[in-house]
This record gives C-alpha cells, structure tokens and sequence, in this order.
C-alpha cells in the first residue's frame, strides 16, 4: 500500500488534539474569567455564551484519545502510566466545571456562589492539567524496552508548573476574545480591558518557554537552531508578533467584535505549531517515532473507514450548531 496510515493517523490526532484546543479553549477560558468578575449578570451571560455548544467540545478530546489508543496503542499506554495524575486531575476538573454547569441556573441563590466557584476552580484545574501534560509529552519519557520506566511524578518539575500557568492565561485570552464577538455593554467594556492584560501575560509566557525549552532539551535546541531549520522557523516568532500587535489595537476598537478572537486563534495555532515542529516525529519524545508505535495496518484502516465517516459529521454539526446561536448573547437568555 502506498498510503502511509501511520501519518494520516498521526494528522488526524493532532486535527483533533487543535479542535479540542480551540473549541474547548474558550470554553475552559471563561471558567478561569470567573476571577475577575462576581457580578451575577456577567458570570450568567458568559456561562450563556457557550452554553449551547460547550458538551460537544468534548467530542475532540475523546476522537484524539480513542485516536491514539487505537492506531498508536504503545504510545497510549506509556503517556498514561507517565501522566495518571495529571491525566485524572484533568477529568476531575472537566466533571466537576460540568456539573456546575448545569448545576448553576438550577441551584437556590444561595448555592449559587458555591456551583460558581466549582466552575471556576474546575475549569482552572483542567487548564493547569493540561498545560502539565504538553510540557512533559514535550519533554518525553524514559522507557525500559516497551514499558515506561520513570517515577509517577516525573511530571512535577517547575518548567511543566509553569507550563500549566501560561495555559490558564492562554485559554483566559482566548476566553475574554471570545466574549468580545458575543457580549456587549459592561461586560464587553470590560473584556477589552482584560485583553491587553492578559496578551501581555501570555508574550511574556510564551518568551520564557521560548528561552526555557532549547535550554533544557538539547535535541529541541538542535531543531530549532541548527542551519537551515531557523530560517524555516523564524516565519513563527514574527508571525506571533505580527498578530500579538494587530490584537493589541484591534481589541480596543468599538467595531472590532470577530477579529481579536480570530487573530487569538491565530495566536493559538502559531503555539501548536511550534509545538508540532519540535515533536515530529516522535510520538513518545525522544526515542519512539511515530512508525515504531504505530497498530498493525488491518487494524489502522479498519478504524480509518469509521473515523472518515464520523469526522465530517461532527464538522457538520459542529459548524450548524454555532451558526444557529451566532450574534450576541444576554443574562436572561438560557438554552439549560
């Protein structure tokens, strides 16, 4: 077969792994949000602004998980024997931030404050999670044969803790964007302020990680520095300050509504990226490539013919729900 089903395998995880990024950036974003706002109006027409599509972002993140386990079942296992505790706090932070969710507009007022904060400490702790999770897949794994031979707390290294503190601002950025194209009035006024800030905060995260990474990981370095490759990366650093700069005017204009979240997910791309230029094509850094953990053939095309099938449906539906519930949102408009 001419077909190389280990790549296409490979690109449909990572088309999964953006998916999930972006549709459920924002939505984890506006949980962390939840810090610099206690007015309950606000707090309602964020949660309002997601609320019709926010559970099937979650269709993401399980395609890419089922993706991995499926066609690169060795990779799958060593990522989840290294990464259990990460792994669990994440899920602990999506169910919890979902039940909360819908708990929320349910609850008397006086359990409101309290399904409030697990929204929002919820949604931080998944975020962190995550952000734990990139950096040490980035860094990789010890193995001894085919079996991951580390501690259960290799990941517990301030790199990868600050690592999830960048994502908690990324995701915040990508949040408060997302709320300019769908508030308006007070909360509007006050996501453009929170903008620059939080811009601010994700360039400087973003520096040190730039700096922090070829520092500590020699091969990265090698990758990133050695010749002809910068001058095939250098598009990316320019690019990121590029759009950083656009962002940072247009989030201030009173007709800029669709461009700062645009110009964010631009951002968001440029990050994941990077990310993919330093990993390929190791899919268990630094050792296991991508072929070497690949499932047997029958076993990567009998999964393929479902997933072909499955993928443009949840485009579609994905794509249909957002166009029904376009425009701006209000407190008193609920879809629980």
């Amino acid at each position: 077969m001419g077909v190389d089903l280990a790549v296409i395998w490979f690109a449909i995880i990572i088309f999964a792994t953006l998916m999930y990024i972006v549709m459920d950036g924002f939505d984890l974003g506006i949980g962390a949000l939840f810090l610099f706002t206690r007015d309950k109006a606000h707090r309602d027409t964020m949660v309002n602004s997601v609320a019709p599509v926010w559970d099937g972002n979650e269709t993401w993140l399980v395609l890419g998980g089922a993706g991995l386990f499926g066609a690169f079942p060795l990779a799958y296992a060593v990522i989840v024997d290294a990464l259990t505790i990460p792994l669990t706090a994440m899920l602990i932070g999506l169910i919890f931030r979902g039940v909360a969710f819908e708990f929320r507009f349910k609850a008397a007022e006086s359990h409101r404050r309290f399904w409030d904060s697990a929204f929002m400490w919820g949604s931080l702790l998944a975020i962190f999670s995550q952000g734990i999770i990139v950096r040490a897949f980035l860094h990789g794994f010890p193995l001894h044969g085919r079996q991951f031979a580390g501690s259960p707390l290799d990941w517990l290294t301030p790199f990868n803790l600050f690592c999830g503190l960048a994502l908690i601002a990324t995701y915040a950025l990508l949040g408060a964007t997302w709320l300019i194209l769908k508030s308006d009035g007070a909360l509007l006024r006050l996501m453009r302020r929170l903008t620059r800030t939080l811009l601010l905060l994700f360039l400087i995260a973003m520096a040190v990680i730039s700096l922090w990474t070829p520092l500590t990981l020699e091969r990265i370095a090698e990758r990133w520095f050695s010749l002809p490759n910068v001058f095939y990366f250098l598009p990316v650093p320019l690019l990121v300050l590029t759009l950083s700069l656009w962002l940072w005017r247009l989030s201030q204009r009173a007709d800029s509504h669709a461009a700062p979240f645009i110009l964010t997910l631009g951002l968001l791309f440029l990050g994941f990226s990077g990310l993919g230029i330093s990993i390929w094509p190791w899919i268990i850094p630094p050792n296991v490539t991508l072929w070497q953990a690949a499932a047997p053939v029958a076993s990567q095309l009998f999964m393929l013919v479902g997933t072909l099938l499955i993928v443009p449906v949840i485009l579609a539906y994905t794509a249909w729900s957002y166009w029904v519930f376009r425009g701006k949102v209000r407190a008193d408009e609920g879809y629980h």
